[in-house]
């Protein structure tokens, strides 16, 4: 039986603003929004906010970075390398990730201003 993603990048386009934002658990300094929970939600990845949410609280090259540009990349073998960006194309973080279900090949996530959200909800 084939699992149906319920993320795709399509969906991602209709986030262009949030009306809504959510508190993060592990650091409650931490927003995030309606773009950023649907993520979350359909893609099965509250682990991704919150690798971002604590890497502000225990990271302090990535939390010296007023503006986070975070990416995922997903491979065939369902491995996957995350980053931080400082916004300049200067990798701050990797992680490599031994396994991930994330329904799509990768996403883009942005943090500024204590709030991880969607390029498309700046």
């Amino acid at each position: 039986m084939t699992k149906t993603p319920k993320l795709s990048q399509e969906d991602l386009t209709q986030f262009t603003g949030s009306e809504n934002w959510y508190r993060h658990a592990l650091n409650p300094k931490v927003l995030y929004t309606d773009g950023a929970r649907h993520v979350a939600v359909e893609g099965g990845a509250y682990w991704l906010l919150d690798i971002i949410a604590s890497a502000q609280l225990y990271k302090k090259r990535i939390k010296a970075e007023p503006f986070q540009v975070w990416r995922l990349y997903v491979r065939q073998d369902n491995s996957a390398t995350l980053t931080c960006e400082d916004g300049n194309s200067k990798t701050v973080y990797t992680q490599e990730i031994e396994f991930t279900d994330f329904p799509i090949c990768g996403i883009t996530l942005w943090f500024s201003n204590n709030v991880i959200y969607l390029p498309s909800e700046h």
